[in-house]
């Protein structure tokens, strides 16, 4: 098949099928929408008064923000989808991906508190709050697990994705930059596309957040042949100076 037509083809073709796949009726639910008035009042006194980002830069180096996304992936079994879960440590950008699984149940998200609060090398090591949403996946024993480790967990109003606006800024970059232009068989190809873009937002990709610096930035030359370095099949591409 891959002979016959164009790669803008085939992922033309999978986006539809993933469009079918979650095309359903939409039920409202919740209390009515409020007056435009009222609405525009609200933001406008949450605006004049809120100490958010007061609070983020008084404690800059102690909080990290947590967040799911999903990728589709073709499997024996059909296209399923995976749930992808990250931390990032808001003041580096430092990105950690925890894992990848189409069932992140009780029992998955109780290994991913261990693991992050191992005493050696957990990533919320130096943390002592954590921002994530209110997705039912953030269980309650995770909560818990967190709590007993002496990390916060703040979740967000509902409806709110400002208030973890760096974990999403990088959901957007991972999927724009990566993830979109690609089709996944099997949950391996999927992890090793995440861990290499990861490695490339650590070490060659710019960040205007941090001032268009890399966050773990390697030995440079200011002198040399300027060299292309591809990954992905040549998705990520980095200029750099040969020694």
């Amino acid at each position: 098949m891959a002979t016959i037509v164009t790669p803008d083809t085939l992922i033309r073709w999978h986006r539809r099928l993933i469009a079918l796949k979650w095309t359903y009726e939409a039920k409202r639910v919740g209390r009515p929408g409020l007056m435009k008035a009222i609405a525009g009042l609200v933001v406008r006194m949450a605006q004049e008064n809120s100490s958010w980002k007061t609070f983020i830069r008084a404690h800059w180096g102690q909080v990290a923000g947590a967040d799911f996304f999903t990728t589709e992936v073709w499997t024996p079994r059909g296209l399923r989808t995976y749930y992808v879960l990250f931390l990032i440590d808001l003041k580096t950008r430092r990105v950690h991906f925890v894992g990848a699984t189409p069932n992140p149940d009780d029992s998955f998200m109780a290994q991913v508190a261990r693991i992050l609060t191992d005493a050696v090398d957990g990533f919320l090591v130096g943390h002592r709050f954590l921002i994530c949403d209110r997705d039912a996946k953030f269980t309650a024993r995770f909560r818990l697990m967190l709590k007993d480790a002496g990390v916060q967990l703040i979740r967000t109003p509902r409806q709110a994705p400002n208030c973890n606006a760096y974990a999403e800024r990088f959901v957007l970059s991972i999927k724009s930059e990566c993830l979109h232009r690609m089709i996944f068989f099997g949950e391996s190809s999927l992890r090793r596309a995440i861990q290499i873009y990861v490695h490339h937002y650590h070490t060659e990709r710019p960040h205007q957040g941090i001032g268009n610096a890399v966050i773990q930035r390697e030995e440079r030359v200011a002198e040399g042949e300027v060299c292309c370095r591809e990954r992905l099949g040549g998705l990520l591409k980095h200029y750099y100076r040969a020694a």
